[in-house]
């Protein structure tokens, strides 16, 4: 496609089903509306209800609201239940909540919040859902990602929980590492059923309520630069549109910002660091996250 990408490219999506984890605020909420405004059935799966009808009310299409809170697995294996009894197809799951640089906190099971928010928690929401997207023809589970899967990112298997120390930086870069090698893993487990596909995007720096963790010594700086370097929320969630809607999509694809920092700009295909083609660490986080969630996938060992 020549051009820029942008929303007049999204294909219509009348008839689809599409489910947004985050999508009360920032780039989940931009994301749901592009894609009810273009014909959409939208589920916005919150963890706080009342914001998420608040945001419902101001998207124009057919959107309903999820409670969902990606931090307890007992809400995840809940909302799941909802979401399964509501819809016996889904063609689109839109994994996009996020936490970014918290504190040192753990979720509701014991997990480091930054790896079980951002990774475990949408690993198992995944793996509860997948057996509605795979018997249609075209579906995507898309999850997203950052620049931060390059920055001091490693999975750090001896101590996934960050108990003997914890860097926020560090604890978050390797979610967001997490969150592609997770991609990679799923679509190749994908692959042989031929209708569902696995795609993950970025958006950039987005000027979004994620920011808010940002460590003191870095907030000066990030202040100063914001304008020269961040772009709006609309902007930022354009390659997770992309991922999730454009036809020449493929399996196992990352998208992000087009300018040379990836940064900002319209959404094209992009690259991710090699850590996240390890196969073996992709197959080891794959049978690590499964044991701590309980959850497996419906596709077969053999997958």
């Amino acid at each position: 496609m020549s051009g820029n990408w942008t929303e007049q490219h999204i294909p219509d999506q009348h008839g689809r089903v599409a489910i947004v984890t985050g999508a009360n605020t920032g780039l989940g909420f931009e994301t749901a509306r592009m894609l009810a405004e273009r014909g959409a059935a939208v589920v916005l799966a919150v963890r706080d209800i009342e914001k998420g009808k608040q945001a419902a009310a101001r998207i124009t299409g057919d959107v309903t609201v999820q409670t969902l809170d990606l931090t307890s697995l007992d809400s995840i294996r809940s909302a799941a239940a909802d979401l399964r009894a509501a819809h016996p197809r889904i063609d689109l799951l839109v994994n996009n909540a996020g936490v970014m640089y918290t504190p040192r906190q753990t979720t509701a099971d014991g997990f480091e919040m930054q790896f079980g928010t951002n990774h475990l928690g949408h690993f198992a929401f995944t793996g509860l859902l997948l057996d509605r997207l795979l018997p249609v023809p075209g579906s995507r589970v898309v999850t997203v990602s950052s620049t931060g899967h390059r920055i001091r990112a490693a999975i750090h298997f001896d101590d996934l929980q960050w108990e003997r120390s914890y860097s926020r930086v560090s604890a978050y870069g390797q979610s967001k590492l997490a969150n592609l090698m997770f991609t990679y893993e799923l679509q190749r487990k994908l692959a042989s059923h031929g209708t569902t596909v696995a795609v993950a995007a970025h958006p950039g720096v987005s000027n979004t309520e994620l920011m808010r963790n940002t460590p003191a010594a870095l907030r000066l700086p990030v202040t100063w630069l914001a304008p020269l370097v961040t772009q709006n929320a609309a902007m930022g969630a354009l390659p997770t549109v992309r991922a999730a809607t454009d036809p020449a999509v493929a399996g196992g694809q990352y998208y992000g910002p087009g300018d040379r920092w990836e940064l900002r700009g319209y959404p094209k295909l992009v690259t991710s660091s090699s850590d996240s083609h390890d196969r073996a660490a992709q197959q080891r986080l794959w049978t690590v996250s499964e044991e701590l969630t309980g959850v497996t996938f419906p596709l077969g060992r053999d997958s």
